[in-house]
C-alpha cells in the first residue's frame, strides 16, 4: 500500500475524513483523508500502482462491460444514450479550429463510435484490456493503452468522462494533459462532487466514493487549483443531473443489502433540487481551456 501525507495542490497536509469500503470488488475497507485547503479527498493509503488493475476486475464494473443481464444494466444504457447525446452537443458547440477528438478512458468506446459517426477523427485511450478489445472492435481502431503512446500528438478537443479521480500522479497527468491540447483546444473533465448533497447524506455509502478506484475526491476549488498550475482555467461548470439518481440507487444498495428505487429517486430529486443555484451536484463537468 502507498500511504500519502500531503495534498499534491499545495502539498497541505491531510486529516482523517472517514472510511469507506470497497463494495465492487475486495470488500476491504480504506481511508480517506481530507485537504483543509481545497476541500480534495484523497484515498490513503492506497494500492501500488501496479496493483491497482486488479480492483476493476468485476463483472459489476459496468463500464468496463457492455451488459445487459439485469434491470439495473439496461436502465444504465438507456440512460448512456442519451447522455451520449447530450456529450456530442456539447463538443460541437466547442470554438475549436479542427475536429480532433481524444477520449481518455474510453470504456467500451461508445463515446467516440458517436463521435466518428458526427464527424470526428477519433483516437482512444483505455488501459483495461477487456475494455479496450470491446471498443477497438467496435470502432475498427486500436485504442491506446496509456496517454504516454500519443506523444508529440495534438487534440481539439480531449475528454475524461470520468477518469480524473482514477488517475494516480495526479500533477504530472494535468501536465501531460495540457501538450496533448491544441493551444485553442478544449479539456472536458467531468468529476463526482463530494459536496453534494447525496454525498452528504449516504457519507461512507456515498457510491462515487468508489474506494479504491478512485483515488481522487474532487471539490470544484480543488479542480480550480489543480489546472491553475498548469496555466490553465474552468470557464464553465455543468451539471450531471442523471448521477444524483445512479449514484443514490448504488448507495442504497450499499446502505441497506438492496436498492431501493424510490428511495434513490427522491434522494437523487433532492439533491438535485438543492444544487441550483451553488452548482453542487452529484456530479459536475469542468470546461477547461489554456489560460
Amino acid at each position: 500500500m502507498k500511504q500519502l501525507d500531503h495534498s499534491p495542490i499545495f502539498k497541505t497536509p491531510l486529516t482523517p475524513y472517514l472510511t469507506c469500503t470497497d463494495f465492487t470488488v475486495s470488500k476491504e475497507e480504506f481511508t480517506i483523508l481530507l485537504d483543509k485547503e481545497t476541500n480534495l479527498l484523497v484515498t490513503s493509503p492506497r494500492p501500488n500502482d501496479s496493483d491497482l488493475g486488479a480492483y476493476y476486475e468485476s463483472d459489476n464494473y459496468i463500464s468496463h462491460s457492455d451488459g445487459r443481464k439485469t434491470l439495473f444494466d439496461r436502465l444504465y444504457q438507456v440512460v448512456r444514450n442519451y447522455t451520449l447525446t447530450q456529450k456530442i452537443k456539447l463538443i460541437g458547440s466547442f470554438d475549436i479550429s479542427g475536429k480532433r477528438v481524444l477520449d481518455i478512458g474510453a470504456g467500451t468506446g461508445d463515446f467516440l463510435a458517436a463521435c466518428k459517426n458526427h464527424g470526428w477523427d477519433t483516437t482512444g485511450v483505455e488501459p483495461n484490456t477487456k475494455a479496450n478489445a470491446i471498443a477497438s472492435k467496435k470502432l475498427l481502431t486500436k485504442l491506446e493503452s496509456d496517454i504516454k503512446e500519443l506523444s508529440g500528438k495534438q487534440y481539439d478537443v480531449i475528454t475524461m468522462w470520468h477518469v480524473l479521480e482514477h488517475v494516480p500522479d495526479l500533477i504530472t497527468y494535468i501536465t501531460q494533459l495540457k501538450k496533448l491540447l491544441t493551444p485553442n483546444g478544449t479539456l472536458v473533465v467531468a468529476v463526482p462532487n463530494h459536496e453534494s448533497y447525496d454525498a452528504k447524506h449516504y457519507g461512507k455509502f456515498w457510491a462515487a466514493y468508489d474506494v479504491p478506484r478512485h483515488l481522487w475526491h474532487f471539490s470544484q476549488k480543488s479542480i480550480e487549483e489543480l489546472f491553475s498550475k498548469e496555466k490553465m482555467k474552468v470557464t464553465k461548470v455543468l451539471p450531471m443531473k442523471f448521477d444524483a439518481y445512479y449514484v443514490s440507487l448504488l448507495s442504497e444498495k450499499y446502505r441497506g443489502g438492496k436498492m431501493n428505487p424510490i428511495k434513490a429517486f427522491f434522494t437523487g430529486l433532492k439533491s438535485n433540487l438543492k444544487a441550483r443555484g451553488t452548482n453542487q451536484y452529484s456530479s459536475l463537468i469542468y470546461i477547461i481551456k489554456n489560460a
